[in-house]
């Protein structure tokens, strides 16, 4: 009888057991480990950036004036002519100041005259010292050998006469020098009127567009030496072959920006990208506005662009090279705290992180995961600790970082 019951015992364990693993089936089969998008852990370069937008401005710009005042006789230009440095723009006319140049030619022959009169008259003092000189010492020599043979007021006499034509010598000399003095005032004054009267041909001070022209033939142009008068231009020019870009760059990365960084310049008018380098900063940080103003210089050699248009600046801040980096969205924040969902042997860990450099679309791991570990990315909520899921690397994990 026991082994009868023994034998129905075991035979119920059995139909036991089946059913048991069938429902355990049925219930696998019923809840099958869920799909997830998961990405890889690379090394990659990594750079964070931020974009600004500026305005173009000339690298140099200027309303030409005129040195002296004048009517504009001849204008050579206008708007949006190209010139080149020292190319003539226009002349005035001042009649006065030809006849000042032909009155001070006149000054230096009358000076020039006058020094030939003061060389001659020199010329004859010289002559006449000599031959009072000479006839005084001739008496002087013979009252030193026969005293008493030429008379005292004789010889007194021709030493007066000495004198009085060395006297003349010294006065005919300070004459020819004054003389020569007055060709030395009249040639500088002279020279003085024809620089000013080159100043009536006005040229181009650096090679440039003409973007305005204020005056006209015949128009009275006022020196432009004197910021009390209100003189007015003839026109401006402006350098357009180099332009520059005025960024307003934020407080907070004012310390990274460095001069001499090379940048891409994006402009939006005109569907182009041009190369540009960061070439000054103001260095102090405005009041008002918490930015400091920074200038890249973007050369324009064929002016497609043009002052007053807008573009974008990717600058460049912080870059890490061959560091690990996992997409953004694979990351969990709860109070300062970083972690990741990471999937090994198919199956969920929560695994914390530490974080560096963060770009727009990944960070960087300090610690806390190792190259080729996959992290869960996109939608978490329903996953948890020790759950099977079945990984699935999606385009995420071929993201590339901007260069």
């Amino acid at each position: 009888m026991r082994h009868i019951l023994s034998g129905t015992a075991l035979a119920s364990l059995a139909l036991l057991t089946i059913s048991c693993g069938s429902k355990t089936a049925a219930n696998a089969a019923a809840n099958p480990a869920p799909t997830i998008a998961v990405a890889r852990a690379t090394i990659a370069d990594l750079s964070s950036g931020l974009v600004l937008t500026g305005e173009f401005v000339p690298f140099q710009e200027v309303d030409v004036m005129a040195k002296v005042s004048g009517y504009v006789k001849k204008i050579n230009v206008d708007i949006g002519d190209k010139v080149q440095a020292g190319q003539q723009l226009a002349v005035l006319e001042v009649p006065e100041m030809q006849e000042d140049i032909v009155r001070g030619a006149a000054t230096i022959d009358r000076s020039s005259a006058e020094v030939a009169r003061a060389r001659n008259e020199l010329q004859r003092a010289e002559s006449n010292h000599q031959f009072a000189h000479l006839a005084y010492t001739r008496l002087a020599d013979v009252d030193k050998t026969k005293p008493g043979l030429v008379a005292q007021q004789e010889i007194d006499d021709a030493h007066g006469k000495d004198l009085s034509s060395e006297a003349q010598v010294d006065a005919a000399k300070s004459a020819l020098s004054a003389s020569e003095q007055q060709v030395r005032v009249s040639q500088a004054e002279q020279g003085r009127t024809k620089a000013m009267f080159d100043y009536t041909v006005v040229t181009a001070p650096f090679a440039g567009v003409v973007t305005k022209r204020y005056a006209n033939l015949g128009s009275m142009i006022q020196a432009g030496t004197s910021s009390s008068t209100q003189a007015m231009p003839i026109i401006r020019l402006s350098q357009n072959t180099l332009l520059r870009l005025l960024l307003p760059v934020p407080e907070s990365v004012v310390a990274q920006i460095r001069v001499g960084q090379t940048v891409e310049v994006r402009v939006p008018s005109a569907n182009s990208t041009f190369p540009g380098k960061v070439a000054r900063v103001e260095g102090r940080v405005d009041r008002a506005t918490r930015t400091m103003n920074t200038e890249v210089d973007v050369r324009n050699p064929n002016l497609v662009l043009v002052p007053g248009m807008y573009a974008e600046v990717d600058l460049r801040l912080e870059r890490h090279d061959g560091v690990l980096a996992i997409p953004l969205n694979a990351i969990e924040r709860n109070e300062g705290a970083a972690s990741v969902y990471r999937v090994a042997n198919n199956r969920i860990e929560v695994q914390p992180v530490v974080l560096g450099l963060e770009t727009a679309n990944r960070a960087q791991v300090k610690s806390g995961l190792r190259d080729g570990d996959l992290v869960v990315i996109g939608n978490r909520s329903g996953l948890r600790a020790g759950q099977e899921v079945k990984p699935k690397l999606t385009a995420m994990d071929a993201v590339k970082e901007p260069k």
